[in-house]
């Protein structure tokens, strides 16, 4: 296993990465999408798992604010997964020199993943894996949200983050607490970009994910061109690459195994 680390240098901003490339392997590479508080570092050992079960090439990256990528202005406009699905991740995969990519996003970072597959016409992305995506605003993942900020506030959960994201903790928390607070966000969605996605789309959730609801994977379901594959994860929360480790990396080289032939 080959292992790197770097920046790259996305319209003058930095952006720290790091890659898994089996010595073995295809030249399909998994992209890692983080989610609305995540960053490389907050992957831990799961990208470099997935390269060693599947023999896929694996990228992550931080994205602006975010560990120790480059900071980015604050108030975050409403459009930032828009803005990195659109703009942002299309450059990514070209500075790194990416032909065959699926997206493996969670949460935030899997929204990002359906916008740029439904939105950038690139035959580079192949295929879709995505834990806890979200395609509407629910209140359930406002609640949670709501009280989150106020952790940030009254308990250790800043300094626990900023083990992570350093100088960008206030940058990374902020940025994404106010941005899906703000009023206006309420009748944020992406519904538009499902039936542009023409590529094979693994989805799963955990059965207690206190951010969203089954509906998100339904809404996806129903409006893709073709059928997704969904799995419901019991004892499961928010982030199955932690909390259903052994599970999802199964399910993941399963789906990369049909479609892609990946896999030893």
């Amino acid at each position: 296993m080959f292992e790197s680390q770097g920046f790259f240098n996305i319209d003058g901003v930095a952006l720290e990465y790091q890659r898994f490339n089996p010595a073995q392997g295809t030249d399909l590479t998994l992209v890692f999408l983080h989610e609305g508080l995540g960053c490389v570092a907050m992957w831990k050992d799961f990208p470099r798992q997935v390269a060693q079960l599947t023999g896929c090439r694996v990228l992550t990256y931080s994205r602006a604010g975010y560990g120790r990528s480059d900071p980015c202005p604050l108030p975050r406009p409403l459009s930032f997964m828009h803005d990195e699905g659109l703009r942002v991740l299309p450059k990514v995969l070209a500075a790194a020199k990416i032909q065959r990519a699926v997206l493996v996003g969670h949460s935030d970072g899997a929204s990002i993943a359906l916008i740029s597959a439904g939105g950038v016409a690139d035959t580079c992305l192949q295929g879709l894996i995505l834990m806890a995506p979200h395609v509407f605003v629910e209140e359930l993942t406002l609640a949670s949200i709501r009280a989150a900020g106020t952790a940030y506030e009254t308990s250790n959960l800043r300094e626990r983050l900023a083990r992570y994201h350093g100088d960008n903790v206030d940058c990374a928390f902020l940025g994404w607490n106010r941005a899906w607070l703000d009023p206006d966000f309420t009748d944020w969605n992406l519904e538009t970009y499902l039936p542009q996605i023409k590529i094979p789309v693994l989805l799963l959730q955990g059965e207690e994910d206190n951010y969203g609801t089954v509906r998100q994977l339904e809404t996806i379901s129903k409006q893709l061109p073709q059928p997704a594959e969904m799995v419901l994860l019991p004892e499961c929360g928010h982030s199955p690459f932690r909390d259903r480790s052994t599970r999802t990396l199964q399910l993941i080289a399963a789906f990369l195994q049909r479609h892609f032939n990946c896999g030893f």
